[in-house]
């Protein structure tokens, strides 16, 4: 089997969002993610760091902001630049989550009796 992650038409995904909006669903995923935490955490600061979205440029951005002299700009700019960390360790932690189901169903798949 191969390491690809399978494809799903818009359509799909739309639906599979949607039913997350079921409470009970949900928190079977939030339990399962409350277990795999610390494991998981420590791979998005990986991947992040790996990535170079908190390098030399980010501790720059942040003296940057916090520099500002105008108190009204600095909490705009501070403000962002959360936004914007918030957005990446989001889409980050999601494409984690992904994987991670990838290879509990490919896991799955092995162990299933032939």
């Amino acid at each position: 089997m191969s390491g690809a992650l399978p494809r799903y038409s818009d359509a799909q995904l739309e639906a599979a969002v949607s039913r997350l909006s079921d409470r009970e669903r949900f928190r079977e995923a939030e339990a399962a993610v409350a277990r795999a935490a610390p494991h998981l955490g420590r791979i998005l600061a990986q991947a992040l760091a790996e990535g170079g979205w908190f390098a030399d440029s980010h501790a720059d951005e942040v003296r940057k902001a916090a520099d500002e002299a105008d108190p009204d700009a600095r909490l705009t700019a501070l403000r962002t630049l959360l936004a914007e960390e918030t957005r990446m360790g989001m889409l980050v932690g999601v494409a984690i989550g992904w994987a991670l189901a990838a290879e509990l169903a490919r896991n799955e798949q092995e162990e299933e009796p032939e």
